[in-house]
């Protein structure tokens, strides 16, 4: 690949993965607003409904070997397996006993997860400059929810909610550089839509075994949310960070998703008119300045 193809490249990647960070903010903000009305379970299993559909009927008119899962079949159920069946169902049960600060502090860590996962499992080198670009964004997550407070840090307490979304950032991790495995063969279509294919019978059964716990408390808000949901983080999300990763590598895409907070916080500004202080641009800065320092700095992958 030339050098100017290959920056193009990167920079389509830190667009796609950026829009995907924007759109996965709106779902744990929603996903926290219906924890009272919709289980885990099942919130994940209407969601990977919706996108199996969608990505099943992309997937038509395409080479039959888009179709096969082939010599990717046992990545493909990792990645069914980690982003499908467990990251969503972990991240909500977790928002269900611990607070949206925790979580943000929590995902701070996945970039640096990521990059340890993707060195042992795919033999993916992990660069200084995306160790320090991790680092630095995981100083602009803390400092963005502290609001630069040490009080803030010394006095933040962690429950079980916050362990069951640290595990739901590891089960991000696996899905991610499954993902770089299998998208250096196929599409990022055919990627999303198989493992999708494999985990969703598995989400189904659970979540009609909860069902019979936490009976889903239809009201015209929630079936907006839930629409929003499974169309917003799930179809558009889910397909600009395969795509994503597949260019910038899984390493170079997990440092973007420190993003997520700061989107939360821009949206909590613009949408329910919070208020918006110079620490959060400063740190807010740094979150960007760390993804853009590792990312477009560094040659192109395979």
């Amino acid at each position: 690949m030339k050098p100017g193809e290959a920056w193009q490249t990167r920079l389509w990647g830190v667009c796609l993965v950026n829009l995907a960070t924007l759109c996965w903010a709106s779902n744990a903000v929603l996903g926290r607003w219906l924890r009272n009305d919709v289980g885990p379970l099942t919130l994940t299993a209407l969601r990977f409904t919706a996108a199996t559909a969608f990505f099943g009927f992309l997937l038509r008119g395409r080479p039959q070997e888009e179709w096969r899962y082939g010599r990717d079949r046992r990545w493909l159920l990792g990645m069914g397996l980690a982003g499908v069946v467990c990251f969503s169902p972990l991240l909500y049960l977790g928002l269900r006993h611990s607070t949206a600060v925790n979580c943000s502090l929590i995902q701070g860590f996945s970039p640096l997860i990521t990059a340890l996962i993707a060195g042992l499992i795919i033999q993916e080198p992990v660069t200084r400059r995306e160790m320090a670009g991790a680092v630095l964004g995981l100083v602009g997550i803390v400092g963005l929810i502290s609001g630069g407070s040490l009080r803030f840090l010394i006095h933040l307490h962690f429950n079980v909610g916050d362990l069951i979304l640290l595990s739901a950032a590891v089960m991000w991790a696996f899905y991610s550089v499954f993902g770089r495995r299998v998208m250096r063969y196929r599409s990022p279509v055919s990627a999303t839509a198989l493992s999708s294919f494999l985990g969703l019978p598995i989400l189904i059964a659970a979540a009609l075994f909860e069902y019979r716990h936490i009976p889903l408390n239809l009201r015209p808000e929630t079936i907006a949310a839930i629409l929003h949901i499974c169309i917003v983080p799930t179809i558009i999300g889910y397909w600009c960070w395969n795509r994503a990763v597949q260019a910038l590598g899984a390493g170079g895409a997990m440092v973007f998703y420190n993003t997520l907070p700061l989107y939360g916080v821009l949206m909590a500004a613009i949408f329910l008119q919070e208020s918006l202080g110079m620490g959060h641009i400063v740190f807010g800065g740094l979150i960007l300045a760390g993804g853009l320092w590792a990312t477009l700095g560094r040659g192109a992958r395979p």
